[in-house]
């Protein structure tokens, strides 16, 4: 397979990837679900890897790994929380000022009725303009979608809400995937759809990597997982449209 964002796979430097949270002055919400898939490109970097004893990763596994630097940015960076689902609160590690430029980018559901407001929507803008990959989970389509950076693509968000948003974004083609790729542009359904996304990306970036290769091996130590990108396992009656 060759790869379909090489910069990233073959980049002879640290890798940023940067979580980007919405309402970073505790005005906004977001799933834990939605951006916990982050997780799933650190588990195949150096500093993860390098936690677990040599029998369980050989060096033809540890050579692949990238060195990866996760970032978690707000407006305010770290001197406001952030809030999560679940009742957690999160303590950036960036804002919007210091945040190096990103590779690959990640943007989660806020909080229904939520607005991002003009400084959120100038980062993502920017970030979008820089990064080699920009990831959206579940209703994170949203942001992007305000931002004006969804016209003439593709794109897929929430099977319930698809409806919606073709009315709100007509000049997107919408489409009832659990992930959709344009260009740099990655979008997926719901919630743990963000898995069926994330384990695609990473194979599609990391897989010509070794043979075999790390990501490989990582999907099958974790068991990530392998749905089908049309639902053909989960029908259902919901009009979408």
């Amino acid at each position: 397979m060759m790869s379909l964002h090489p910069e990233l796979a073959t980049v002879g430097r640290k890798l940023h990837v940067g979580v980007i949270l919405m309402g970073g002055r505790g005005a906004s919400t977001t799933e834990i679900l939605d951006v916990a898939p982050v997780d799933m490109i650190y588990s195949l970097s150096k500093n993860f890897i390098d936690t677990f004893p040599g029998d369980l990763f050989s060096p033809h596994y540890r050579a692949q790994a990238p060195d990866i630097e996760v970032h978690w940015v707000t407006e305010a960076g770290k001197a406001a929380p952030s809030r999560l689902t679940s009742n957690i609160t999160l303590l950036p590690t960036d804002s919007f000022e210091t945040c190096p430029r990103l590779d690959i980018v990640l943007i989660g559901a806020n909080n229904m009725g939520y607005t991002p407001n003009e400084a959120e929507l100038a980062f993502v803008r920017k970030s979008f303009e820089e990064c080699v990959a920009f990831l959206t989970i579940c209703g994170g389509v949203f942001v992007p979608m305000v931002a004006g950076l969804l016209e003439g693509r593709t794109a897929t968000g929430p099977r319930m809400m698809l409806g919606e948003l073709r009315k709100l974004s007509p000049k997107t083609n919408w489409v009832e995937k659990r992930w959709a790729r344009d260009g740099k542009l990655w979008t997926s359904g719901t919630l743990l759809n963000g898995t069926d996304l994330m384990s695609t990306f990473c194979h599609a970036v990391w897989e010509d990597l070794g043979d075999p290769s790390l990501v490989a091996y990582q999907a099958q130590l974790a068991s990530w997982p392998k749905r089908d990108v049309d639902y053909k396992d989960e029908p259902w009656e919901v009009d979408l449209a």
